[in-house]
């Protein structure tokens, strides 16, 4: 990974179009990783990724679930949209045990919250994206391709 964007997020409205135009780049096989404290808006970025793949109506948090599997649609072509969130994983044996890369890998869009947190995935990310809280409802966004 390589090249990095960024952009500064004024609202959360701002965050969800950012996202929705990085979501128009991506293509199925892509795995992003989302990164950034607790409320920095990875969930505005998911809402935007799922925004443009037309199933954010369909959109909740996996949290407790794990992984959320979205059947959307871009551009005429059908879309598929697999949401994890590895906020209660603890341990990368438990990644194992529930066939996290199953999942992970294949020909869909993955889009993993809190990923970073596994040094073993790390380098199976085609693009992370990070996200900071800016003060008030702003976010630094960097994307790492």
């Amino acid at each position: 990974m390589a090249p990095t964007e960024e952009f500064f997020s004024r609202s959360a409205e701002e965050t969800r179009e950012y996202a929705r135009q990085f979501a128009s780049t991506l293509q199925a096989g892509d795995r992003i990783c989302l990164s950034g404290q607790l409320g920095a808006g990875k969930t505005e970025f998911m809402k935007g990724i799922a925004d443009c793949f037309n199933c954010a109506g369909e959109l909740s948090s996996p949290t407790f679930a794990l992984f959320n599997i979205y059947h959307g649609s871009f551009r005429g072509k059908a879309v598929d949209l697999h949401h994890f969130d590895l906020y209660r994983i603890e341990r990368e044996a438990e990644l194992d045990a529930i066939g996290f890369e199953e999942y992970l890998f294949g020909p869909h869009i993955a889009v993993v919250e809190w990923g970073d947190r596994f040094e073993s995935l790390r380098s199976c990310y085609t693009a992370v994206v990070r996200l900071q809280h800016g003060g008030g409802d702003s976010r630094r966004i960097v994307i790492t391709r």
